[in-house]
């Protein structure tokens, strides 16, 4: 794993040098999207909507837009707001780990110890697993200012960001409002019917069915003898930065205009040649009447 992060957690003259890890990755199936003729892969490009160049991503500042007015901020700009040099992971307050809502938490991170000794680390972890208490932080990554629970996770601190209050919508269902009229035998059956699925969560049990098939789905293909070569499907390498992109409807566009100018050429070439030939046989025939001519009267 590559660290992304690092910096130091502090609650009151206490700090912990941690680099923060991604502590979840995806599983599924990379895929692209190709040309349905011939495989060749379909890419997308930045580019600029006032000078039509594409745009390499060193070029590309963010901005903000409001009614006619934008902003562009640079990332010297960015650079500058204190909030995003900080890189203190600060313990605003422990709290009971069961009032934190699981619909706040967003993703999740491993906290490596990070200094010459992990004893400020150990003392942080285990308070928290004695005190089963949970320490709501704020910190600053991807200049994003970030509210986050940490907690305990095994050996290892684990560090999970939260969701601010005001991304939460409220469930507003007209369909919640109606009065509905449950009856004790009807509760005692969904009940029983609870029980006979009771278990313990084994994680391990379950499996993403769709990317096994997939995966599956691939290897036959491949078996079949339907790959194609990789490279094949690749177009000139300088196309995916200062290619030219042209439109579909516009290439063929093109196409057709060529295809009738050809068809022009062609035509007024035989014209041409047909002209040509007549006016030489009419001029033939001329020269032999006038020679027939000549040689009656010469007789």
């Amino acid at each position: 794993m590559r660290a992304i992060w690092s910096g130091a957690i502090t609650f009151g003259l206490v700090n912990v040098p941690v680099k923060l890890y991604s502590a979840t990755e995806d599983h599924d199936v990379e895929l692209h999207q190709v040309h349905d003729r011939d495989g060749g892969r379909i890419r997308y490009q930045r580019r600029c909507e006032v000078c039509g160049e594409v745009v390499e991503y060193a070029h590309i500042d963010k901005a903000y837009a409001e009614d006619d007015e934008t902003i562009v901020l640079t990332r010297e700009d960015l650079a500058s707001i204190p909030q995003e040099r900080d890189r203190e992971i600060s313990v605003v307050e422990f709290v009971p780990s069961d009032q934190i809502d699981p619909m706040l938490f967003e993703r999740s991170y491993y906290l490596e110890p990070s200094g010459k000794t992990t004893k400020a680390y150990v003392l942080l972890r285990r308070t928290l697993e004695q005190t089963d208490r949970t320490a709501i932080v704020e910190f600053a990554l991807r200049q994003k200012t970030r509210l986050a629970a940490l907690r305990v996770r095994g050996d290892v601190l684990l560090l999970q960001t939260l969701l601010w209050p005001d991304e939460v919508r409220d469930a507003e269902f007209p369909a919640l409002d109606q009065r509905v009229r449950i009856s004790q035998k009807e509760l005692q059956l969904s009940a029983s019917l609870v029980k006979s699925f009771s278990g313990d969560f084994e994680p391990d049990r379950f499996h993403d069915e769709y990317q096994e098939q997939l995966r599956e789905l691939i290897e036959a293909k491949r078996r079949a003898g339907d790959a194609l070569d990789t490279e094949e499907t690749f177009g000139d390498p300088g196309d995916d930065e200062g290619g030219e992109v042209i439109d579909l409807m516009e290439a063929l566009k093109q196409s057709v205009q060529k295809s009738r100018a050809a068809k022009k050429r062609g035509r007024a070439k035989s014209a041409s040649g047909s002209r040509s030939g007549a006016s030489q046989r009419s001029s033939g025939g001329s020269r032999a009447a006038s020679g027939s001519r000549r040689r009656k009267k010469e007789a």
